[in-house]
């Protein structure tokens, strides 16, 4: 395995693999790798020749009060964990290595990026959608992997990926949890013990939202608050957002009558905010 920090030394061994007609598979992560980052690679590993892991802290997608400098960081940790798993090549870019002096071009998209994270995290994907749009020009993966925790960051890839025609796949996969329920994040880092202790109260309170809407409630603004007096019943002082969106247009419903996406942003104590959402294919 190769621990590459130029782009330039990224693009020569791509070069390599291309000429030698393989297939390659892009993971991109922010680091900080857990079972779900994991079951990522596993997933690029079993379909492509050679596999590339991104472990870039991007800072154009922090807003000024977030978590940048924070954000935990430990690249011989994630490199021990790739290894094991088999990953070929990990790009490890400082950010004047994505970004140099005078930078100034980036990627945009109106409609899917409003609502939800978007709404309370303004800046949030126009720099998922930038940093997404060089690894691609870097990397030139046939297949990119990312999970459907981040669920709205996927309909943004593939709807950006989509619109400018680019030649790569993206591959969704599923939600990686705790044995009680809570979804596997680099931000759980940040929980003392008795908000970890807390924390599943999210997945609880979605899944009886979604057992709701399963046994034929139709009113989005019912099943919200249901969701929302659960999580608040322990002690949870702030809910960034809980809200039910068309899963294809992203925009609120106020009846469930299509297929739905039901996703929500929960702070737990101060510093750290947890996602968390479920798809529903509605029939009839």
């Amino acid at each position: 395995m190769k621990i590459l920090k130029t782009v330039k030394e990224v693009k020569e061994e791509v070069k390599s693999w291309k000429e030698q007609g393989l297939q390659i598979g892009l993971v991109p992560t922010m680091g900080w790798l857990h079972e779900g980052h994991l079951s990522l690679i596993k997933n690029a590993r079993e379909n492509n020749d050679r596999v590339a892991v991104s472990i870039f802290v991007n800072p154009m997608q922090f807003g000024p009060d977030e978590d940048f400098d924070s954000y935990p960081r430990d690249l011989e940790r994630d490199a021990k964990l790739c290894e094991e798993a088999g990953v070929d090549l990990i790009f490890a870019p400082q950010p004047e290595e994505m970004y140099p002096n005078g930078f100034c071009s980036y990627v945009d998209m109106n409609g899917l990026t409003g609502g939800l994270c978007g709404k309370s995290r303004p800046i949030h994907f126009r720099g998922v959608q930038t940093v997404v749009n060089k690894l691609f020009n870097i990397v030139t993966p046939d297949n990119a992997y990312f999970g459907e925790k981040d669920t709205q960051q996927l309909a943004v890839i593939k709807r950006m990926v989509l619109d400018l025609n680019m030649n790569v796949k993206i591959c969704g996969c599923p939600i990686i949890r705790e044995e009680d329920g809570l979804a596997k994040s680099s931000r759980n880092s940040y929980l003392s013990p008795e908000e970890r202790a807390l924390a599943p109260i999210i997945n609880k309170a979605m899944t009886a939202g979604k057992e709701m809407i399963i046994k034929g409630e139709r009113d989005s603004a019912k099943v919200i608050k249901a969701i929302s007096d659960i999580i608040l019943s322990v002690g949870v002082t702030k809910i960034d957002y809980v809200s039910i969106v068309d899963s294809l247009t992203l925009e609120p419903v106020e009846k469930i009558e299509s297929d739905i996406l039901c996703a929500c942003a929960v702070y737990m104590g101060t510093s750290a905010r947890l996602i968390d959402n479920f798809s529903l294919e509605i029939k009839g």
